[in-house]
C-alpha cells in the first residue's frame, strides 16, 4: 500500500483517533499452547524456556494452521537470507494473527504470511526481494559503530554520547537488527564477530574511558538487551555508572520491555530498578528506558503493565524507537495507530522512528527518504508535541539526521547528502569533516525507471565480489577487536 492510498480522505479528517483498549490475545489459539495457564503465562522462566527457536518448535506450537509451503519459505530464508537466527518469545509470537484466522483452507497461513509482527520476526524467503536483495552499499556495520569504539563495546560517535554495548545477546531477534554483525548467534549468511575482552573487564575499560573524559555526559546502555544481562550485574554496572559526576543521562535500551515484559515485571528486577533510580535522582541523573515496537498489536496489557512499573520505580520516562519498516508500519495510519496506544495505553512516549539501516538483505524492509519525508508530514497535529516522533535516518559517517535535514537529493538515482556539524573520532584532524557531503541511497527499487537503468549499469557486483568484500570488511573488524 503506498503511504497516499493509506489515506482515507472520503469523510472527515484523514486519520480518525479512536481510543482502543489493549487487549492480550488468547494464547490457547495456538494447538501447542492449549493448556498454558495465566500463572505460566506471566512466568518470565516459562517464556524464555519455550520461545520458538527454529521451524521444528514453530510445527509443534502451530500443529497445522500452516501449510508447507510457508515452512518451506520459511527454512530457505534462513538457509540463503536471514541475517538473524530465529528467536521469537511467546509474548511476541502472541501479538501475530492475534484474532482467529478464517475457517477455509490455507486462510491461517495467507494471515500469517500477511501479519506485520511476523513480517519482521519470522521473515521468510518470498518477502526478500530478488532484483535487489542487498543495496550494493550495504554492509554488515552499516553505522561504522565498531570503527568508533572508544574500548571494546563502547562506541563514542557523538561528541557527547555514548552507546555502550554491555553483551551480544537478547531475549528476540528482529530480522532487521542494526548491529547483526554482532548481536546473535551465526547464520549460514553471516559469521558473527565476538567480543574478545572478558565482560567484566570489558565493562571496567568502558567505566575507566568515561571517567577520563568528561566531555561525555549521556550513555545508551544496551547490547544486545540489557533484560539479558543477570539484574544484579547489570545494577553494579549502572550503580558505578552514576558514581562518575559528567554522567547525567543514562538510558536503559531493551525492546524485552515490549517482546518479554515479564522481564521487567519480576520483584527483583523492579525493586532493583528503583533502587537505580533512587541513587540518579539523588545526584541529579535523568535515568530512562528505550523500547522498541514497531506495530500495534506489540503492545498489550502486560507491556502496559510491565512500563507502569518501570514509571512507578522512579523512571523519568519509557520511549520507543520503532523502526520503520516496510509491511509493517511504513503508512500513516499503522505509525498513528502504534503511536496511540503506546501513549494512551501503555504511558509510553513515541520518540523515534528510525530508517531501516542498510544492512544485508534488507531491501524489501527499507523506504526512501522522500517516502519517509511524506510520513513525517502525516504524522504532524494529531500527536502532542513531547509525544509526536522523528522520523529519522542514521547516516553512515554522520548519525541520526531527521528525515527533512539533508543537504542535497538526487531523487532520480536515490542518492541523499547530508552535513554534519560535529566530528567523530574518525575525523579529529579532518578539515573537510564539517563541509563534506555525506550520501545516503534510497532502494533501487523505489527509484523512476531512468534511476534503476543507472544503477543496472553501474551497481551491479555478482555475489563473489559482494561476499569478497564482505569477509575483507569483517576480518577488519576482527583486527580491531583484538587489539583491545
Amino acid at each position: 500500500m503506498s503511504i497516499e492510498t493509506a489515506i482515507g480522505l472520503t469523510t472527515g479528517q484523514p486519520y480518525a483517533y479512536r481510543r482502543a483498549e489493549l487487549v492480550e490475545p488468547d494464547w490457547s489459539r495456538f494447538p501447542g499452547w492449549r493448556d498454558v495457564t495465566a500463572e505460566q503465562w506471566r512466568s518470565v522462566q516459562w517464556q524464555r524456556a519455550h520461545c520458538v527457536k527454529n521451524v521444528r518448535q514453530l510445527r509443534e506450537l502451530m500443529g497445522d494452521q500452516l501449510d508447507e509451503r510457508f515452512y518451506d519459505d520459511l527454512e530457505r530464508d534462513q538457509r540463503e537470507r536471514a541475517t538473524m537466527s530465529m528467536l521469537v518469545p511467546p509474548q511476541m509470537m502472541n501479538t501475530m494473527v492475534p484474532a482467529s484466522a478464517p475457517g477455509r483452507p490455507g486462510a491461517m497461513t495467507d494471515a500469517f504470511y500477511a501479519d506485520p509482527v511476523r513480517h519482521y520476526m519470522l521473515p521468510v524467503f518470498s518477502d526478500r526481494r530478488t532484483d535487489w536483495p542487498s543495496h550494493p552499499h550495504a554492509t554488515r556495520d552499516s553505522l561504522h559503530e565498531h570503527d568508533m569504539w572508544a574500548t571494546e563495546g563502547l562506541t563514542h560517535r557523538y561528541p557527547t554520547k555514548v552507546l555502550a554495548e554491555l553483551l551480544p545477546t537478547c531475549p528476540q531477534y528482529c530480522g532487521h537488527c542494526t548491529r547483526m554483525d554482532l548481536v546473535g548467534n551465526s547464520t549460514p549468511v553471516v559469521d558473527k564477530l565476538k567480543f574478545v575482552a572478558k565482560p567484566n573487564d570489558r565493562l571496567g575499560d568502558m567505566l575507566d574511558y568515561l571517567r577520563r573524559t568528561p566531555q561525555v555526559r549521556d550513555v545508551v546502555v544496551s547490547g544486545g538487551d540489557v533484560a539479558n544481562m543477570p539484574w544484579p550485574r547489570l545494577e553494579a554496572f549502572l550503580t558505578e555508572l552514576l558514581e562518575i559526576e559528567n554522567i547525567r543521562d543514562v538510558r536503559l535500551a531493551t525492546k524485552a520491555l515490549v517482546g518479554l515484559p515479564q522481564h521487567w515485571l519480576q520483584p527483583d528486577v523492579v525493586d532493583g530498578v528503583a533502587r537505580v533510580a533512587s541513587l540518579a535522582r539523588s545526584r541529579g541523573v535523568q535515568l530512562a528506558m528505550h523500547t522498541h515496537a514497531n506495530h500495534a498489536h506489540s503492545i498489550t496489557p502486560l507491556v502496559a503493565e510491565a512500563s507502569r512499573a518501570m514509571l512507578d520505580a522512579g523512571l523519568r520516562d519509557v520511549r520507543n524507537q520503532g523502526v520503520l519498516l516496510n509491511g509493517v508500519n511504513a503508512d500513516p495510519h499503522a505509525l498513528l495507530d502504534l503511536c496511540f496506544a503506546l501513549l494512551d495505553g501503555a504511558q509510553v512516549t513515541p520518540y523515534y522512528f528510525y530508517m531501516c539501516d542498510m544492512i544485508p538483505f534488507s531491501e524489501h524492509w527499507r523506504v526512501s527518504v522522500a517516502d519517509a519525508q511524506r510520513l513525517q508530514h502525516h504524522l504532524m497535529g494529531y500527536l502532542p508535541g513531547f509525544a509526536t516522533p522523528r522520523i529519522v535516518c542514521d547516516v553512515p559517517f554522520v548519525g541520526k539526521r531527521w528525515v527533512h535535514q539533508l543537504a542535497d537529493y538526487d531523487t532520480e538515482r536515490g542518492i541523499s547528502y547530508w552535513t554534519k556539524n560535529y566530528r567523530t573520532s574518525l575525523e579529529a584532524a579532518d578539515p573537510e569533516a564539517l563541509s563534506r557531503h555525506y550520501e545516503y541511497y534510497d532502494p533501487i527499487h523505489t527509484l523512476p525507471a531512468a534511476g534503476q537503468q543507472w544503477w543496472e549499469e553501474h551497481g551491479r557486483l555478482d555475489e563473489g565480489s559482494l561476499r569478497a568484500a564482505e569477509v575483507a570488511a569483517a576480518s577488519r573488524r576482527t583486527a580491531a577487536l583484538q587489539a583491545y
